[in-house]
């Protein structure tokens, strides 16, 4: 059985045990929606001063929403002893981060594809000038975020205040995401094209190759801790 293949029989079994509990994309949803309730409601309708802020409203919805659903990304494994079964199969540890990462990105995608039109309805703004771009820094720093959060809700879900450590290890992690994300969003809602936020498009493109192949070296030895 080759690394895809192990890679997707463990994805499937994420996929049914989330459908089954609906534990982490609930807590990310009712979480983001509430963001976009409130956000809606106590900014004043000036289109230029939204247009500044949002971007940074933007993220931190994101970022917060995310550690939601990553502390429950190992916990129930760990609560349940599930995840000596999975070390015990004969297979490449990586494949669980794989598998993990992929799920949880998926998740975020999904909240992203219901909370980013809200926030556009809400704040009364229209579609960015060059939307594919918009995308584009939304799908990369979303991969970053979400690989670098995987590693480290492994990391946390082996002490007992995993609840509380994940955001104290994560929020300096992804510092370098969240500035170039914003930036790269301001840049574009002001109209801006791909030479102007180039600088902070390879940033996330670094910041995502880095946070991936780092935790595929050192998963194996994580589980081990």
């Amino acid at each position: 059985m080759n690394f895809a293949r192990k890679v997707q029989i463990l994805l499937w079994k994420e996929v049914k045990s989330e459908l089954r509990a609906k534990e982490m994309i609930s807590a990310m949803l009712v979480f983001s929606l509430l963001v976009v309730a409130v956000f809606g409601f106590a900014l004043p309708s000036d289109r230029e001063l939204v247009k500044q802020v949002f971007p940074g409203i933007l993220w931190v919805t994101l970022t917060f929403a995310g550690i939601l659903g990553l502390n429950r990304s190992f916990v129930s494994e760990k609560q349940n002893d599930c995840i000596y079964g999975l070390m015990l199969c004969p297979m490449d540890r990586a494949a669980i981060y794989c598998a993990k990462t992929i799920m949880n990105l998926l998740l975020m995608l999904i909240v992203e594809l219901i909370t980013i039109p809200l926030f556009f309805v809400m704040f009364n703004l229209t579609a960015p000038p060059n939307l594919s771009l918009f995308l584009l820094v939304l799908a990369v720093g979303t991969f970053g975020f979400m690989s670098v959060g995987t590693f480290l809700s492994a990391l946390a879900a082996n002490t007992r205040s995993s609840e509380v450590l994940l955001p104290i290890l994560m929020i300096p992690m992804i510092v370098p995401i969240l500035i170039s994300a914003v930036q790269a969003d301001k840049i574009i809602l002001a109209g801006g094209g791909f030479l102007e936020l180039k600088i902070f498009f390879n940033l996330l493109i670094v910041f995502a190759v880095v946070f991936t192949v780092v935790p595929l070296l050192l998963f194996d030895y994580l589980l081990e801790v």
